[in-house]
Order: C-alpha cells, then sequence, then structure tokens
C-alpha cells in the first residue's frame, strides 16, 4: 500500500482534517491535524486514527505505523511559531 492510499483512507474517515503520510508500502508515519482531536486524550487521538486504518491491518497492507502525530489545530500553531 502506497502512502498516497493510506492518506485518502484517513481523509476518507477523518473528515476535516490535514494528513500527511510517508512511508515505504508497509511502515509509515503519519501526521494527523484536525480539530477532531480537541478534548481527547493522546490515547484516544491514536485509536480513531488506528480505528480507520483497522482494515488494512486485518488484511496485512499496512505492518506498522513507526510514527503517528495527532495534533489539533491550536496544538499544531503553537508548534509551528
Amino acid at each position: 500500500m502506497q502512502p498516497e492510499e493510506v492518506k485518502q483512507l484517513l481523509l476518507d474517515k477523518l473528515t476535516d482534517c490535514d494528513v500527511e503520510v510517508s512511508g515505504d508500502g508497509r511502515h509509515f508515519a503519519i501526521v494527523v491535524v484536525g480539530d477532531i482531536f480537541t478534548g481527547l486524550s493522546p490515547v484516544k487521538k491514536q485509536q480513531l486514527v488506528y480505528g480507520a486504518l483497522s482494515d488494512r491491518f486485518a488484511d496485512g497492507s499496512i505492518h506498522a505505523v513507526d510514527r503517528l502525530v495527532t495534533l489539533t489545530r491550536a496544538e499544531h500553531a503553537r508548534q509551528s511559531v
């Protein structure tokens, strides 16, 4: 599975988010920024992303997410300053 395919899966399931994905076809680094994460714990944020990809983990298309960053837009703005 290519990074662009993973990105599209996430965009389809995590509405109104900005998504960046890189990887080698089985291992990926993912950054998701969106207000969907507002008020959620870090674990809940990760669960949303992993939930969106659960079918691909189950069928082996994705072996691992080596790096996952989940930020609200406000958190991202603070980090970008």
